[in-house]
């Protein structure tokens, strides 16, 4: 592929995410509608300590239940400065949940939460369409009582916004916190999401007196998503999605601490259409990680990563089909060499395996942490990743970027730079090299 065939292929990727940005639609909520959680008949005192779940409750159904107007529904629940502390709520169509600066919604604390062996989540919809949460104020999920669970087994732990097969959804501006697991989780068939200019903080998973376990920042599956302008930093992934998902766009996003952009584990289904661009990263465990197994797998292609800056992370880029492996040997994958990922056993393809193919990573600078590799793409014997072009990646590491069961893999105008100067580390795999 020549220079100018790959100038051409951005543009047209570019001219695509212009179309995306204008194709998410917007909930339709009347903004006339407005009832403030405080005032009567509802009631709710921000003392932090009154609950007010009921009051809450009552005014989205209130909301929920406006007359149309204009083509437009339900209406707004105002939360007004103050900390209203409120167990579990049920999002309705047509409600936009709107926090005022100086708003806080906390999550009722450990000790008082209710049903511990199957706790509900926070806020949640199901089936729902036309719901917004907004506003310059936050959500406090007083979640590092519940992050010790995630070493237990059987344990479950409720989620902060969690979404099942819903449509025109919108998050923008509020602050999310320590949640005690994901803070942003959309399943289902869900469609036409929007997630912009929301920030996201827990303590990382390794934070050395309370680390942060499955607190991922954003968890969407579905169609038509749109993702801009966040500010993250959790103890899982910065932002992840499974199988049945097509058509992302996750664009100027500051991403901290964190797993980084995943994809997967579980692709069933399949994934595409996914785009990353104008993002940075800062002391993440990987920037762009794609995970999945042989139980797992589905079809995952045209995935495009554009002009991003990665500082100080653990692995730029991280693609491998052997998530659930158990044997040491191949779960190191900082250190895993072309001889041992030689030793891989082929299996048969089915409808699970990761097949993985149509991959751009274009405009990219990369330093990583002391004594971690430059990177990895790692298929599997009976499935290589396929069709994997670098252009423009510069990255800077103690370890080789490693290359193992793919093909058709072509680095154009890449300087990866390792200490003892091997760059790449190769078995089983088709690499061209463009200087």
């Amino acid at each position: 592929m020549t220079g100018q065939t790959v100038a051409a292929l951005l543009v047209g990727i570019l001219f695509s995410l212009s179309a995306a940005l204008a194709t998410v639609p917007l909930p339709q909520i009347n903004p006339q509608k407005v009832i403030n959680i405080s005032a009567a008949p509802f009631h709710a005192v921000g003392d932090g300590t009154t609950i007010n779940t009921a009051a809450i409750q009552n005014a989205i159904r209130a909301a929920a239940s406006a007359t149309p107007a204009d083509g437009l529904i339900g209406g707004t629940v105002e939360i007004p400065a103050g900390i209203f502390l409120s167990g579990p709520l049920t999002m309705e169509s047509g409600v936009n949940l709107r926090l005022d600066r100086g708003a806080v919604l906390r999550m009722l604390p450990y000790a008082s939460y209710p049903d511990k062996e199957s706790p509900p989540d926070f806020l949640s919809a199901r089936e729902d369409h036309n719901i917004e949460i907004s506003g310059a104020g936050a959500i406090d999920g007083q979640g590092a009582p519940w992050w010790p669970l995630a070493r237990v087994h059987g344990a479950r732990r409720p989620r902060m916004i969690a979404f099942s097969t819903c449509s025109r959804v919108l998050i923008e501006n509020v602050t999310l916190s320590n949640s005690p697991m994901f803070h942003i989780a959309i399943s289902g068939k869900s469609s036409d999401i929007t997630v912009r200019g929301v920030t996201i903080r827990a303590n990382p998973s390794t934070d050395p007196v309370n680390p942060g376990h499955n607190t991922d920042a954003c968890d969407v599956k579905g169609k038509n998503i749109l993702i801009e302008n966040c500010d993250v930093s959790v103890g899982d992934d910065n932002f992840t999605c499974g199988g049945d998902t097509s058509d992302v766009l996750i664009t100027n996003c500051t991403y901290g601490y964190g797993h980084g952009v995943s994809i997967g584990s579980p692709t069933w289904g399949g994934v595409s259409n996914i785009t990353v661009i104008n993002c940075t990263f800062s002391n993440t465990e990987s920037g762009i990680r794609i995970k999945s197994d042989r139980d797992r797998g589905g079809y995952v292609h045209d995935l495009h990563y554009l002009n991003l800056r990665m500082n100080n992370v653990g692995c730029p880029i991280l693609i491998y089909g052997s998530y659930m492996s158990h044997e040491r040997a191949f779960r190191d994958l900082n250190d895993l060499t072309p001889a041992v990922a030689a030793t891989y056993p082929a299996a048969d393809v089915t409808d699970r395996t990761p097949i993985y193919s149509d991959i751009t990573f274009s405009n990219i600078t990369a330093t990583v942490q002391p004594g971690r590799r430059a990177g990895l793409i790692w298929g599997l014997p009976e499935a290589p990743v396929r069709n994997v072009l670098l252009e423009d990646v510069d990255i800077n590491a103690d370890e080789p970027f490693g290359i193992y069961d793919a093909q058709n893999v072509r680095l154009v105008h890449c300087e990866i730079t390792v200490a003892d100067g091997t760059n790449l580390s190769v078995t089983n795999a088709q690499v061209a090299i463009d200087p």
